[in-house]
């Protein structure tokens, strides 16, 4: 016990700390509704010059909370189905627990000025984290978000597996150490205080950054600053606020960096300024994967104006210049004779008939007389995973030494790898998290860090590298292309069984999830299965009782370079069910609506499956041409349900505008979403907008399409991702009330029951289900394909012709 434990134990000796617990405060001076029985959890104050804290978290951060232990099991009037493998321990567990053992590494500062710092060990790429980081650091230290600044941290080894970025995991993991850390501090701040007021630290209040005593003295957050630091380590026990002292966390806040967003003063990795990092691209391969055999204009290109340097490496030939135009030029001018690339010759058809002769068995048939089946096959072709910020890094490799700045989801990853591949130490290697505009998976994966440090190094010079659009679409990471084949059999208005066969491109997985997954084996309700089997069974669940189920995943590896995009597998598998779905409640008689309640599992279900079907009039009459589709989503402890309303009338598939695909559009969305606990609903809003937007265009226009090797969409003008003439102008989005009292996951969540419910409804409207996503991959492309050599197309130099 340091000097100023002894003074805060002086002032409010042992007659003082029982009677204080029976008033049902925390040693903080926090009241706590549930006195003795409140949980309490460890941390630390470190040593430092400043007041600097951290969590101390066990495996005791896991166990149910008794609102959840407390859940009903509802004996359903159906065949009941056992419960999955993603319904005891779901991907979102094994994140966690990875987590947990270096919860205590991550710390708040508070600095002499009354600014708390915090490092945020996670990638923020535009779902708001930040915000609702600070919002947790807000309540617990009864500090304005103003006076909070959320960071993003460099890559920290030490770290281990509490670095990465992904499975709508953020905030889970993150809420009970950031929140044990913050009320440290607000602890001992109150001790500091009164040390320095000479008050018992039961008769000071802590708000808005400022302790007041009774006599109504105040002290500022910064003025405790320096005296409530640590010669030495300090453990102590904190209580948590409980959610009804809650003041910040679950109210609507905007995000922290919204101004600077709207304003253009944000920066983004594509805005990191480093002396000497000159503009720099690559020319690649006209197929996915291809190889550098000869350059035949070397001396030419470098003699190009602006031009500094062009060097070959592993993905093609690098060129350093003054400006991104004059790079451009260069790349264009670039003569290149290519080997072969690891898809050559492969299509849209081929890949297809390679998925179908993997397919797995079904093993339930249907027994003539006795039961029926719905049994289709769906297909859904290749999307791509490209952010809107294109691939971009900066990097300064030097002798024994490199330096890199790019946003990324596993930085730790990323510098292990280079550190590799440069032949380097890993402490030689600094690697920079950046802000991201955009990432849905894609930046869990670091191949622009990697390929600006070959070029640095080979080129002795540091480098802007930045991707052109059509090297994202042609050579960057795609959602692989899949089968699902699902069969259901029923007799007597009951489901008997449920079984989809899902076969897939192999998705890489070489981002850091695999090493979790090896490192949580033992934990994992799955056998001896790969990476991509396990992460399956660990996303994959039906909501519904639908008897004997089973789920199951095999793949085809083609070379192709796939990605965890933005639900991984979820959005397709759900479509599919979902879909069989309906079929099964119009075989039976049933309402759509009805069917699924009657079988849903889960309260939570069918909860936000009746908000959207009352808020959104389930089953009103509808016009010629126009239909309702409704669909359910359960995903790391979180239920969404979506109604969709779409327009197929000609009038409307028939719209023309210049190089675009119009088609069908859905013209209202209702979204009901329950997260256990929204810690910002505003931004849980966001999210489910994006989700929503994401699922419309998978479902019907976003995919890419290959020919010969290679894809050929080149931009995102040939992309046709939901414009503005295919969203709903009807958005409605509920946040449903807290019912854990922790946040689940919402970053992938609604993608899944967007496209579900918008190809329900139209598979109504057309009156056959539709079994091949988007529904436009098959009809004449709306665009000219670029040239795949030279691989990118010239700067544009009047763009009037597309105002209009």
């Amino acid at each position: 016990m340091d000097a100023q434990d002894r003074a805060a134990h002086h002032e409010e000796g042992p007659r003082q700390r029982p009677e204080r617990q029976r008033r049902g405060e925390g040693d903080d001076g926090a009241p706590s509704s549930r006195g003795i029985g409140r949980r309490r959890f460890l941390g630390y104050v470190l040593a430092a010059p400043t007041l600097t804290v951290a969590a101390e978290l066990g495996e005791q951060v896991l166990a149910p909370t008794p609102a959840a232990a407390a859940e009903t099991a509802v004996v359903p009037a159906v065949v009941p189905s056992l419960p999955g493998p993603a319904d005891i321990y779901d991907l979102n567990d094994m994140l966690t627990h990875a987590a947990l053992p270096t919860a205590n590494l991550i710390t708040i500062r508070l600095d002499p000025d009354g600014t708390a710092h915090f490092a945020l060990p996670r990638a923020e790429v535009g779902q708001g984290i930040t915000t609702s980081t600070a919002m947790l650091i807000a309540e617990e230290m009864d500090l304005p978000l103003d006076r909070i600044k959320v960071t993003l941290a460099d890559a920290r080894p030490e770290l281990l597996f509490n670095q990465l970025t992904g499975g709508s995991n953020s905030t889970i993991s993150t809420y009970t150490p950031v929140r044990v850390a913050a009320a440290v501090a607000r602890g001992r701040l109150l001790r500091a205080a009164a040390l320095e007021l000479g008050a018992a630290v039961g008769t000071l209040t802590a708000k808005a950054g400022v302790i007041t005593s009774a006599a109504g003295v105040r002290l500022t957050y910064g003025e405790l600053a320096v005296k409530a630091a640590a010669l030495t380590d300090t453990q102590v026990s904190v209580a948590l606020k409980e959610p009804e002292q809650f003041r910040v966390i679950g109210t609507a806040q905007r995000r922290l960096d919204a101004l600077e967003a709207v304003t253009g003063r944000k920066k983004f990795a594509m805005d990191v300024q480093v002396p000497d990092a000159l503009p720099t691209m690559v020319c690649r391969p006209p197929t996915i994967n291809g190889t550098v055999r000869s350059v035949a204009n070397l001396a030419e290109v470098r003699a190009m104006p602006g031009i500094t340097d062009v060097v070959t490496v592993p993905t093609g030939v690098a060129v350093r210049g003054r400006t991104f135009g004059q790079c451009i030029d260069a790349v264009r001018a670039l003569r290149v004779t290519w080997g072969p690339g690891t898809a050559e010759g492969a299509s849209d058809a081929t890949v297809l008939a390679e998925l179908r002769k993997a397919e797995l068995p079904l093993v339930v048939p249907p027994l003539d007389l006795i039961t029926k089946a719905v049994d289709t096959r769906f297909t859904f072709h290749f999307a791509s995973n490209s952010a809107l910020e294109t691939n971009c890094a900066v990097a300064d490799v030097r002798p024994g030494s490199a330096e890199i700045w790019a946003s990324l989801k596993s930085p730790i990853v990323a510098q292990e790898k280079i550190a590799l591949q440069l032949g380097l130490p890993v402490g030689a290697v600094k690697v920079h998290v950046t802000e991201g505009g955009g990432s849905f998976g894609r930046k869990l994966f670091h191949d622009a860090a990697g390929e600006a440090a070959a070029i640095s190094r080979a080129m002795g010079k540091p480098v802007r590298l930045m991707w052109h659009r059509t090297d994202d679409f042609r050579q960057g990471r795609t959602h692989p292309m899949a089968t699902s084949r699902v069969r259901a059999t029923y007799a007597l208005g009951q489901v008997l069984s449920y079984e989809q066969r899902h076969t897939s491109v192999a998705t890489d997985f070489g981002h850091g999830l695999g090493e979790i997954i090896t490192s949580e084996v033992a934990r994992l309700p799955v056998a001896d299965l790969t990476f991509s089997e396990t992460m399956y069974q660990l996303t994959q669940s039906t909501p519904y009782h639908f008897g004997l189920t089973t789920q199951l995943l095999n793949e085809v590896d083609h070379g192709f370079n796939t990605g965890s995009m933005r639900g991984i597998y979820s959005p397709n598998v759900r479509c599919a069910q979902e879909l069989v779905v309906d079929a099964l409640a119009g075989k039976m008689g049933e309402d759509p609506l009805a069917f699924r309640r009657r079988h849903l599992k889960d309260e939570r279900a069918r909860a936000v499956l009746d908000k959207v079907a009352e808020a959104g009039n389930w089953g009103r009459k509808m016009a010629p041409g126009t239909a309702q589709g409704i669909a359910l989503h359960p995903e790391y402890h979180a239920f969404v349900a979506v109604l969709a309303e779409i327009d197929c009338r000609p009038e409307t598939t028939g719209r023309e505008i210049p190089d675009a695909y119009t088609g069908p559009r859905v013209t209202k969305i209702v979204c009901a979403v329950d997260v256990g606990l929204a810690v910002n609903p505003r931004g849980l809003e966001a999210q489910m907008m994006g989700g929503i937007i994401d699922g419309i265009a998978t479902t019907l226009t976003s995919s890419l399409h290959l020919k010969d090797g290679h894809f050929l969409e080149g931009s995102w003008d040939n992309y046709f991702y939901s414009r503005q003439w295919n969203t709903p102008p009807e958005l409605q989005i509920i946040v449903m009330p807290p019912t854990t009292g922790k946040p689940g996951g919402a970053g992938e969540l609604a993608v899944g029951a967007s496209m579900a419910a918008v190809a329900c409804a139209y598979g109504r409207v057309t009156g056959t289900m539709p079994t091949t996503f988007p529904v436009n991959h098959g009809e004449p492309l709306a665009f000219t394909p670029l040239p795949t050599t030279p691989p990118i197309p010239a700067s544009p130099t009047d763009g009037r012709s597309r105002t209009r």
